[in-house]
């Protein structure tokens, strides 16, 4: 075949209608590049802020979002060794991945973690990278502390939540649905209301000592509460906007409380220190083959199913990650 189908966002719109699916030309590989047939795509929330042009990056129209996925090797460049057709591989890139294939670097892929399927492979990059940063690099997080995980029911949250256990923190989650409240407790994490008022049941569950980490991929109105759920020298991690509102920060309280605020871009800081990008991605490999970092799947569509599949990803009513399978189109 001398096309494949992908998800194509032709110009940029707030409800989708910018994105269709059509063949694409494949191209001949460079001596260097590896064309992976892809197996899936984990959906992630700035692929579709990039559909609308919200996202810090703007990747030239048109384009083919999809951050991360899974396949096998199918064809190899003249200068690529260490790879061969039908190894099984997983990436993680700024677009691409909702397609039927990719052609990358052979510098970009690595092994399907042991412990993981193609489907959880397609799924645990972006989460796991993002996870590691904030808690380990970024926001230092320390046996004992008390973790408080906004968005725990998402896949970063969900990826954060399970990391803290594993270092030896406190978890604290906020939560509303019964049956996440339900899902958290069963691996040992304490819930708390997401409704306005959230800071006292934190306070009360710390013994008034408060959150020694935030993790925020909410913003808005959960953000501007959890500077007043932190605790003495705390460290509020910014992961995101989900709510919809980029909240401001009220200094009199990082003055009060001699907090800090770390805004977490995990690829971006990964770029800025290439010198620690082996470790980190190690280190995201390891945790996902202690099961630590294995991401929960709330559901999956087919590839010619992607806009419904972001759709429900802009509703936010799956639990876990979205997976888009390349087959089915």
């Amino acid at each position: 075949m001398s096309t494949y189908l992908a998800l194509v966002c032709d110009r940029l719109s707030d409800d989708l209608s910018g994105l269709q699916l059509r063949a694409l030309p494949r191209r001949a590989l460079e001596p260097s590049e590896v064309r992976v047939r892809i197996h899936g795509a984990g959906l992630n929330f700035p692929d579709l802020l990039m559909t609308r042009g919200g996202y810090q990056f703007k990747p030239e129209l048109p384009f083919v979002p999809g951050m991360e996925g899974s396949g096998t090797v199918a064809e190899c460049g003249a200068q690529v060794s260490g790879w061969r057709p039908g190894d099984e591989v997983c990436f993680n890139e700024k677009t691409g991945a909702l397609a039927q294939e990719i052609v990358l670097p052979a510098t970009a892929l690595r092994r399907r973690p042991q412990q993981l399927d193609l489907d959880e492979a397609a799924c645990h990059h972006v989460t796991g990278l993002t996870a590691v940063v904030a808690l380990e690099v970024v926001g230092k997080l320390q046996p004992s502390e008390r973790l408080l995980v906004h968005g725990a029911r998402g896949g970063v949250g969900h990826a954060c939540a399970r990391l803290g256990q594993y270092l030896g923190a406190e978890v604290i989650a906020t939560a509303t649905d019964p049956q996440q409240i339900t899902a958290l407790a069963a691996l040992g994490i304490r819930t708390v209301s997401a409704r306005p008022g959230f800071r006292d049941a934190v306070l009360q569950h710390t013994d008034g000592h408060g959150a020694d980490v935030v993790v925020d991929p909410v913003g808005g109105d959960v953000f501007d509460e959890s500077m007043r759920a932190v605790a003495w020298g705390g460290r509020l991690l910014v992961l995101g906007f989900a709510s919809g509102r980029i909240a401001t920060l009220a200094t009199n309280r990082a003055l009060i409380k001699g907090l800090a605020v770390f805004g977490v871009r995990a690829g971006e800081y990964l770029r800025r220190h290439p010198e620690q990008r082996a470790q980190v991605f190690a280190r995201v490999e390891a945790l996902a083959n202690q099961g630590v970092l294995r991401p929960l799947i709330g559901c999956s569509y087919a590839l010619g199913e992607a806009v419904q599949a972001l759709q429900a990803l802009e509703g936010r009513g799956v639990p876990g990650k979205i997976l888009v399978r390349a087959d089915g189109a």
